[in-house]
């Protein structure tokens, strides 16, 4: 499966976990859950949300392979 988001991988930076993110959001567990294994992906919006409670940028959140930055 082909990693769309980060979001897992900034939270485990700052020692956050999907519990507590999905409790900031107000989301359900197993939605935030599916965002951090990529089986689905957050709207535009919850994605902004996201970063904005991780204070970061949004572009952290994304994942983007080298060859497609190349084009």
């Amino acid at each position: 499966m082909k990693q769309l988001n980060r979001i897992k991988i900034v939270l485990v930076e700052q020692n956050k976990t999907a519990k507590w993110l999905s409790e900031q959001i107000g989301k359900n567990p197993c939605s935030v859950s599916r965002w951090c294994t990529n089986s689905s992906q957050p709207d535009l919006e919850t994605l902004f949300r996201i970063a904005e409670i991780l204070k970061v940028d949004v572009r952290e959140l994304i994942h983007v392979e080298k060859d497609q930055m190349s084009n």
